[in-house]
């Protein structure tokens, strides 16, 4: 296993390797950039095929936490961890502690959250040993409803405001009834998100690897099932990718039918040059780590006393900047995924080169 010289490395500040013989725990913490303040980022578990599978995966999600928070201009740096295994059959209290003893020794610079394979419940048990948790505070939600410091709902409700903008600026669309979306992976953030999307008059497509996810969307939501080998091909307006990432690729891109690609998942593209194959093809995409920052503003604010008013308009400001990238995408010729980046990175290099200044 390569580090320094792995192509997802890209400078990286910190990374650890945490084992612990007696629960079973293999985890690894990335942080990427601290120059905005701390890495807050969630902690998945998942059962990566090998150990590359899943430093690959952790270097990724790092980064596009650091993309993610300065986009949203939250003063947090980019982090993620990961743990190694199936979290429905390998996951128990002494593991999570081992994990939480792990961040405790990191001093701060990474704060944990949840993610897929892990829950509010389980954040809480990795904080018994650790004071380096968030999304775990009972609060009033931005939808007004009493929260268990999950955001999740935050999340789907900016995805929502983000496929919106996506929708308008491609198709001119400004309500969504008849509106044809394929969702893949009906979780947590997919479900909500799909609830919206029901609730604004979409018609429905939904996958997911669990077949009891799956169904709810059918039932409640009168949602078309589809396969997994169809969900991203079927002939509708919008993809919104709500599982894995990497699923926009050489192989799928050419057969996309849809004409806007706008979902949750992290790290949608496999290569960079991706951004571009897809503007070719005339497709529209809403970079990930743009729509699906709700989650991270609803974490950020759970600790400084924001109404819940505050918070939504802060979330459905994704929408707005998400228009920013398709104007100057439009303008310039450069693909939506290289405008977000060059967005981001010009607000964390502003604050690394004020660290280096106040040296």
């Amino acid at each position: 296993m390569t580090v320094f010289s792995h192509p997802e490395f890209d400078d990286h500040e910190h990374l650890s390797f945490f084992s612990d013989p007696e629960t079973g725990l293999k985890a690894i913490v990335a942080i990427h950039n601290s120059s905005r303040g701390p890495a807050l980022g969630g902690c998945r578990m998942f059962p990566y095929a090998d150990d590359e599978a899943a430093l690959r995966d952790v270097l990724r999600l790092s980064r596009g936490m650091t993309y993610k928070s300065a986009l949203a201009n939250l003063d947090l740096g980019g982090g993620k961890s990961v743990i190694i295994g199936d979290p429905h059959t390998q996951k128990s209290d002494v593991l999570l502690e081992a994990m939480g003893r792990h961040v405790e020794g990191l001093g701060g610079q990474y704060i944990a959250a949840e993610d897929s394979g892990t829950s509010v419940a389980d954040l809480k048990v990795i904080g018994r040993q650790t004071r380096h948790v968030a999304g775990i505070t009972e609060h009033i939600a931005f939808d007004g409803q009493p929260s268990n410091g999950d955001p999740s709902p935050t999340t789907a409700y900016g995805v929502f405001a983000g496929l919106k903008a996506a929708v308008k600026h491609k198709l001119g669309r400004g309500d969504l009834t008849g509106l044809k979306v394929a969702v893949q992976g009906v979780g947590n953030v997919g479900y909500r998100l799909a609830r919206h999307l029901k609730e604004a008059g979409a018609e429905l497509w939904v996958y997911d690897i669990y077949r009891e996810n799956m169904q709810r969307a059918v039932e409640e939501l009168g949602a078309h099932p589809a396969s997994a080998d169809d969900i991203l091909f079927l002939p509708v307006d919008v993809i919104a990718p709500c599982a894995m990432g990497a699923v926009l690729n050489d192989t799928s891109i050419p057969r996309l039918q849809a004409s806007v690609i706008a979902g949750a998942a992290n790290n949608l593209l496999q290569r960079p040059d991706h951004d571009q194959a897809l503007k070719d093809r005339g497709i529209l995409y809403a970079p990930d780590f743009a729509i699906n920052a709700g989650g991270i503003i609803d974490v950020f604010y759970e600790s400084t006393g924001a109404s819940p008013e505050e918070v939504r308009a802060h979330v459905e400001g994704i929408g707005e900047t998400l228009t920013e990238i398709f104007t100057r995408s439009d303008n310039t010729g450069t693909p939506t995924g290289a405008v977000a980046n060059l967005l981001a990175e010009e607000r964390f290099r502003k604050h690394d080169e004020a660290s280096a200044q106040a040296y």
